[in-house]
């Protein structure tokens, strides 16, 4: 998988939410709003190829968590991003 161009981590009133670059992709509807962890894999991620694996390991690296653990919530969160067409 890979984040699609056009996506930006922006913080916003202490919020990290995506949002699309241009005007024709503004759609207040739809706001993604981000937390800690899926912040740090965004930035990690952006411009890279990664699986649910690659992931997990970088959660591992940044929070005191166990390989299940850091898996399952991957694998939860590339599911999210592929959903809301975060990623390819």
């Amino acid at each position: 998988m890979k984040i699609k161009e056009g996506f930006e981590l922006r913080e916003m009133c202490g919020e990290n939410i995506i949002v699309a670059k241009g005007v024709q992709n503004i759609d207040f509807n739809k706001i993604i709003s981000l937390n800690e962890s899926a912040a740090y894999l965004w930035k990690a991620l952006v411009g890279k190829e990664f699986t649910p694996e690659s992931m997990a390991e970088l959660l591992r690296l940044e929070y005191e968590v166990s390989k299940a653990t850091a898996l399952a919530d991957a694998q939860e969160l590339a599911k999210s991003w592929q959903e809301a067409g975060l990623c390819e």
